[in-house]
């Protein structure tokens, strides 16, 4: 019995290719900072304070995330956008937050 190499598979793109997508992760992920951010016109300052918390946990995960799972990097930046809109429309019916 002769014993046989293993072969490693060779990746799709050119040699040094990165994948954009990590990358389109951290795009959703900052943009939506400004929203978390500039909240302030509808929400308290504590639910400012609590909404940036909530975005940095969300930014740690997506830099935590980069090389070992980079497609969830693009979940969590595109769950960012409806997670905001979920906590302005909810601390509106629950606290009577308005602009």
């Amino acid at each position: 019995m002769a014993r046989r190499r293993k072969i490693k598979k060779v990746a799709d793109g050119p040699r040094g290719s990165t994948s954009f997508t990590p990358f389109l992760g951290m795009i959703l992920v900052v943009s939506s900072f400004f929203l978390y951010a500039a909240s302030g016109v509808i929400a308290p300052w504590w639910g400012i304070v609590v909404m940036v918390l909530l975005w940095l946990v969300q930014f740690v995960l997506v830099c935590v995330w980069w090389s070992s799972y980079p497609k969830r990097t693009v979940w969590v930046g595109a769950l960012s956008y409806p997670i905001w809109f979920c906590l302005i429309v909810g601390g509106a019916l629950a606290f009577g937050w308005k602009a």
